[in-house]
C-alpha cells in the first residue's frame, strides 16, 4: 500500500486539509521506484539535510565571526571559549562538513555505477559536478575564514592561482580592490555568492528529478530512456520521511564527534612559510603541487573535473548494469583508486617547510 500524508483522525483530517489547500503539501506523495527509497538513493537528500545543518550552525557563528584580519582569529577564539555553546556549534559545523562531504562522494559513486547519468539526464549530472565545485569552494573557504596557519597557507594558495589564472582569477587576489581585505571578500562569498549558486544549482538539480523521475534500477537487462507515466507504488513522501531520518542520524554522529573530537583551531597564521597540509578533500592534489608547482594543483584538480564532466557524453551505451559497462567502470575505479593513494601518500607524508612565493 502506498503511504499517505493524510492523518486518520477526523480532527487531524480537517487540519491536514487546511494546511494542504494553502500549501499543496499531498504533491510531494507523486509515485516513485521502489528502490527509489533504498539508501543509496537517499545519499542526495541526506547531504541537503546535511547542508540544511551547516546552514543553521553557520548562521549561529555568524553572530560572534569578525571577518577583518586583525581580528578574525580572535573572534574564532571568542566562539570557543565565550560564545553560547560555541565550541559545540563550531565542531558540529565542522564535523557536518566533512560527512555531508562523504556522502556526496557516495552519492557521486551511487550515480556513476549505476549509469544515472545517461540519457535524458546527462545535464543533471553535470549540475550534480557544479554542486561538488560549490562545495568543495564552502570547504576551501570555511578553512580560510579561521585565520590560522592552515588559513593562511590556504589563502596564499588561492592568491597564487588567482594570479596564474590572470583576468579570470583577479576576484581571487588582493588586486581586485584595496579597499577591502580579501578574508572579508572570502567571508562575504561564503555567506553569500556561494549559497546563491548552491540554491541556484539545488533547484534546477530538485526539478531535473521531478521532470526526469528517478533512474531505472541498474538491473542486467535495464536501459536508459525518459521515465514511464507510473514510476512505481512507492512514494516520494517516503523518501523524505527517510531523508530526515537518516539526516537525524547524520546530526547524531556529527554531535557525537563534536563532544569526542573538537574542532581543532591552530595557532595564528604567519604569513611566507607553508608547514601544514590541506584537508583531506583536497589531500590527492597535494603531491601534485609538490611535482608540478601551483600549476599541478590547478591542473590536477580541472582535469578530475573535465573527466567527470565528459562521463555520459563517452558513455554512449543504453546499458545500466555495471557488468554491461565493464570499461567505463574500471576506468572509473583506476582514477578512484589513483586518487585515493596520492591521498594516503600526501597524508603519512612530512610536509617539508618551505617559503611560499
Amino acid at each position: 500500500m502506498a503511504t499517505q500524508l493524510k492523518p486518520k483522525s477526523t480532527g487531524q483530517n480537517s487540519f491536514w486539509k487546511v494546511i494542504d489547500e494553502r500549501l499543496g503539501l499531498e504533491g510531494i506523495s507523486y509515485p516513485v521506484p521502489e528502490h527509489a527509497n533504498t539508501l543509496p538513493y537517499v545519499l542526495g537528500g541526506i547531504t541537503l539535510f546535511g547542508f540544511i545543518i551547516l546552514a543553521v550552525t553557520g548562521v549561529l557563528m555568524a553572530q560572534f565571526y569578525n571577518p577583518d584580519p586583525a581580528n578574525a582569529h580572535n573572534s574564532v577564539i571568542y566562539i570557543i571559549t565565550q560564545a553560547p555553546f560555541g565550541d559545540f556549534i563550531r565542531s558540529v559545523h565542522f564535523w557536518t562538513a566533512n560527512l555531508v562531504f562523504i556522502t556526496i562522494l557516495l552519492h557521486l559513486i551511487r550515480v556513476f555505477v549505476t549509469g544515472s547519468y545517461k540519457r535524458p539526464r546527462e545535464a543533471n549530472w553535470l549540475v550534480g559536478l557544479g554542486l561538488l565545485g560549490v562545495t568543495m569552494g564552502f570547504v576551501f573557504t570555511g578553512t580560510v575564514l579561521k585565520w590560522d596557519q592552515e588559513a593562511v597557507e590556504a589563502l596564499a594558495h588561492n592568491q597564487e592561482i588567482g594570479e596564474l589564472l590572470g583576468l579570470w582569477g583577479v576576484w581571487f587576489t588582493q588586486q581586485f580592490t584595496l579597499s577591502v581585505p580579501i578574508l572579508t571578500r572570502l567571508y562575504i562569498g561564503h555567506l553569500t555568492l556561494l549559497p546563491a549558486a548552491f540554491v541556484l544549482l539545488i533547484i534546477t538539480h530538485i526539478y531535473l528529478i521531478k521532470q526526469l523521475g528517478i533512474s531505472p534500477k541498474a538491473t542486467p537487462e535495464a536501459t536508459s530512456g525518459p521515465p514511464t507515466k507510473n514510476q512505481g507504488s512507492a512514494r516520494f513522501s517516503e523518501h523524505i520521511q527517510r531523508m530526515i531520518g537518516y539526516g537525524l542520524l547524520l546530526f547524531a554522529v556529527a554531535g557525537g564527534l563534536a563532544l569526542l573530537f573538537p574542532a581543532v583551531l591552530g595557532q595564528a597564521g604567519v604569513p611566507g612559510e607553508e608547514v601544514t597540509k590541506p584537508l583531506w578533500m583536497f589531500l590527492p592534489f597535494y603531491p601534485m603541487e609538490d611535482l608540478f608547482g601551483i600549476q599541478g594543483l590547478l591542473g590536477g584538480s580541472a582535469l578530475v573535473f573535465i573527466l567527470l564532466a565528459l562521463v555520459p557524453f563517452v558513455d554512449r551505451s543504453e546499458w545500466l548494469s555495471p557488468r554491461k559497462r565493464k570499461w567505463i567502470i574500471i576506468v572509473g575505479g583506476i582514477i578512484l583508486l589513483a586518487l585515493i593513494v596520492l591521498g594516503i601518500v600526501a597524508g603519512v607524508s612530512q610536509p617539508a617547510p618551505h617559503l611560499m612565493e
